[in-house]
């Protein structure tokens, strides 16, 4: 319906230019957005007050000429010009329905479009370091980073999901260090237990594998345990996979899959760390001080040069992200977004300034960023911070087995990302109309006991058909029900744009209200069969947004509840 307006407008727009009322040489481009108040129509355009300079008159004088050239329209049903020269437009009843048939026609593909053209976006989230189980933190990635690929490939993109494994430095070494002292028999209440060492049962259960020669699989690799408590390496080997084993399949219990794993030794491996390391020498971007190896990277808008090479010989954590992200840019990905904490955001800009130091034709700004807060779970008022699996932070695992994964993706992507969330698990629980996911659900479930109450008197109506004659459809709220429909297509796309997948939530949560308010008021399921119908096909078309919005979320659409 939008699209119906913008084209009147613009037909508008070009009489007047061929009148000479508006210069011939500008283009002009009219913004329609939904009005706040139903009181204004269903539309709102301020293109007058845009172009009324250019036409040398008062906004509400050009206004008036616009709507005396908008084309006849069924569609329309009235325009008013309010304040100092708004345009707005009343929706025809028969209009509003339009989009029921489109929705039923389309079903899982209604609001999927191809803006983005096939173009290879690669997406990087959660990549945790494979050091113990899966923190509700890393959740949160999970749940707005999967979250955000099902967003971009419903717009055309073509997506890769990343997984970067950070299985090189000190935090592995204390993996190591920490089975090793649970293999030899020691607890964290030892004095000679590590400094730095894990403390959570997970440890206990990575050592008694390794004793008991398991063999886990990860992904590329499969390793048995030796057993041998004094090898350090194969203590190493095997706690990482081993953890990367299980982290892999806390992701599956949380629906997120990747295409790709990329293990930071592989970087080392392949010569990559010291071929980045070559490339800033050569272009005349590091320097020696202190017996540290620097990075110029103040010529590229930091605040301070870095160090990139420490004294004792080893990498500062930024020059092998610099190394990967070269890496990728390498591997054809002209668009790469990277979905972490909140506390990467002091890295942002060193990489980009250490990838503009390579010289390597990679744009300015790139890649793209978007950074989550951290998450807060509460049970009864108070703040849950310990589980016993991890030892010091609640897991992704405590949240599912609590809430089950479809409350724990929804709370976790809801959100704004650069909020801080609270994460209340009665809440969570709870069958009201003040969960949130409930009340969606709820209103897709409602909906199809409907269609099986119909079922067991023989009448039997397709999802993907429209039944009834949706010209009988007189009430105000099957009009707005109706309209809120129509706005699904252009929420994908600009949450897509924003890369900020809370709006699908958002929407949901208006909808489901939107449908419930009516369900209450207004009965389906009477003798009038032609208004059943059509009140019917509204409810399928209702029926399927909520089960496509719910998708992009990685939520399911129960047809029980």
């Amino acid at each position: 319906m939008k699209e119906t307006v913008s084209e009147l407008l613009q037909s508008a727009l070009a009489a007047l230019q061929s009148e000479g009322t508006l210069p011939a040489d500008q283009t002009f481009t009219p913004q329609v957005g939904n009005t706040k108040d139903k009181a204004h129509g269903d539309y709102a355009c301020n293109i007058a007050l845009v172009a009324s300079k250019a036409a040398g008159c008062p906004p509400r004088q050009l206004a008036e000429a616009l709507v005396a050239r908008l084309p006849e329209s069924k569609a329309v049903s009235k325009v008013e010009i309010a304040g100092p020269g708004f345009i707005n437009f009343f929706m025809s009843t028969a209009s509003a329905f339009e989009i029921v048939e489109t929705i039923l026609s389309e079903a899982d593909r209604f609001g999927r479009n191809d803006n983005g053209k096939g173009e290879k976006v690669q997406v990087e989230f959660v990549s945790a370091n494979p050091t113990g189980p899966l923190h509700v933190g890393h959740g949160r990635g999970a749940a707005i980073g999967d979250s955000l690929c099902r967003l971009l490939e419903a717009n055309g993109y073509a997506v890769t999901r990343e997984f970067y494994y950070n299985d090189a430095g000190a935090q592995i070494n204390n993996l190591a260090l920490s089975v090793q002292a649970r293999v030899k028999g020691l607890t964290p209440e030892d004095e000679s237990w590590p400094a730095d060492g894990y403390r959570g049962d997970y440890i206990v259960d990575v050592a008694k594998s390794y004793l008991g020669n398991e063999t886990v699989t990860a992904d590329d690799r499969e390793v048995t345990g030796k057993g041998d408590p004094e090898d350090l390496d194969a203590i190493r080997e095997f706690a990482v996979a081993y953890l990367r084993r299980e982290q892999d399949l806390d992701l599956k219990a949380f629906g997120v899959h990747f295409d790709v794993y990329f293990l930071e030794s592989s970087l080392y491996e392949d010569g990559k760390v010291e071929a980045t390391v070559e490339r800033l020498q050569d272009n005349g971007y590091t320097y020696e001080q202190d017996g540290a190896m620097w990075l110029r990277t103040t010529e590229f808008g930091d605040d301070k040069d870095r160090v990139m090479r420490k004294k004792d010989g080893g990498y500062t954590y930024f020059l092998p992200d610099v190394a990967y992200h070269l890496d990728k840019w390498q591997r054809g990905f002209t668009t790469v977004i990277n979905e972490q904490g909140a506390d990467h955001h002091s890295t942002i800009t060193r990489v980009r300034a250490g990838l503009q130091a390579l010289k390597a034709g990679i744009p300015e700004g790139w890649p793209d960023y978007v950074l989550h807060q951290m998450v807060m779970v509460t049970r009864s008022g108070q703040e849950v911070k310990i589980s016993k699996r991890a030892g010091s932070y609640v897991t992704v695992r405590d949240l599912i087995d609590e809430v089950g994964r479809d409350a724990t993706r929804f709370f976790l992507a809801a959100r704004r990302v650069d909020s801080q969330l609270t994460f209340d698990i009665d809440l969570a629980r709870s069958q009201t109309n003040e969960n949130p996911v409930y009340y969606i659900q709820y209103a897709h479930a409602r909906i199809c006991s409907v269609l099986r109450k119909l079922a067991d008197e023989g009448i039997h109506r397709d999802r993907h058909e429209c039944i009834g004659d949706l010209s009988i459809l007189t009430l105000d709220e099957e009009k707005d029900l109706a309209n809120q429909l129509a706005k699904y297509p252009e929420l994908v796309a600009n949450a897509c744009a924003q890369r900020e997948p809370h709006h699908v939530a958002h929407y949901l949560r208006e909808l489901a209200g939107q449908f419930h308010t009516y369900y209450n008021a207004h009965k389906v399921l009477i003798e009038d069969t032609a208004l059943r119908d059509a009140r019917l096909s509204l409810y399928l078309a209702v029926r399927q947004v909520i089960e496509n919005g719910l998708d992009l979320l990685g939520v399911s659409a129960p047809e029980v509840m």
